[in-house]
């Protein structure tokens, strides 16, 4: 009877662990599923931001072939963010059209493919995001920018848009000082509206209070 007894006891236990190691898994799988799905609240839409303003001034970059690549990245130049950082470029906006001013944009979302073409060309995470992680442009929440005139005529800042040397670093100050104030001008005013830099491009903004997926979708063109 003891042996019998013994037996049962062993049975249990492995019923209990196998039950346990099914719960387990359970727990991993639903986990995993949660950490796919996208994010979504209010503020979580995809929006053209022309839509919203039209007083924006546009050179996307990587839809000609004036970037460092050489090679026409996107099929149309469109600018899509999230909608919180749509109102928050909005915001910077109407500041600078109050002084006569206004942003111009060189980048906005980024295919996930674009990121690791990107990326082939130059495996440098100080000028390119590492596509194994994804770049803040590939979630919607980054763009590239600088400030224009009223007519339309680029203020200095020291360097062209996708420099990729220690002149373009926010740190660097072997510059005339009114490159430095046009720098910090822009810095202050995006920051005001929880648009953060980077050190080593003057001209990258992001929106770090939210995070999305990286994406992998491309707009069409008219």
């Amino acid at each position: 009877m003891k042996i019998l007894s013994y037996i049962f006891l062993i049975l249990v236990l492995i019923g209990a662990c196998k039950e346990r190691k099914q719960q387990r898994h359970k727990v991993v799988e639903k986990a995993k599923k949660t950490l796919k799905k996208p994010v979504k609240t209010k503020d979580s839409g995809w929006v053209e931001l022309h839509d919203l303003d039209m007083s924006f001034v546009y050179d996307i970059r990587y839809a000609t072939t004036n970037n460092f690549v050489h090679k026409k990245m996107y099929p149309c130049a469109k600018c899509y963010v999230r909608r919180v950082v749509a109102e928050a470029l909005i915001k910077v906006q109407k500041e600078l059209k109050n002084k006569g001013l206004r942003l111009k944009l060189y980048d906005c979302y980024r295919p996930g493919k674009v990121q690791k073409a990107l990326w082939h060309i130059r495996p440098d995470p100080r000028y390119v995001a590492n596509p194994k992680y994804g770049s803040m442009h590939n979630r919607g929440l980054a763009v590239d920018v600088t400030i224009v005139d009223k007519n339309g005529k680029e203020l200095d800042m020291g360097t062209p848009f996708d420099y990729f040397g220690k002149k373009a670093y926010h740190a660097y100050k072997n510059l005339p000082d009114t490159v430095l104030k046009n720098r910090l001008f822009l810095k202050n005013l995006m920051k005001k509206y929880n648009l953060e830099p980077i050190s080593s491009e003057w001209w990258h903004y992001s929106y770090r209070k939210k995070n999305f997926s990286v994406s992998q979708w491309i707009w069409k063109c008219p």
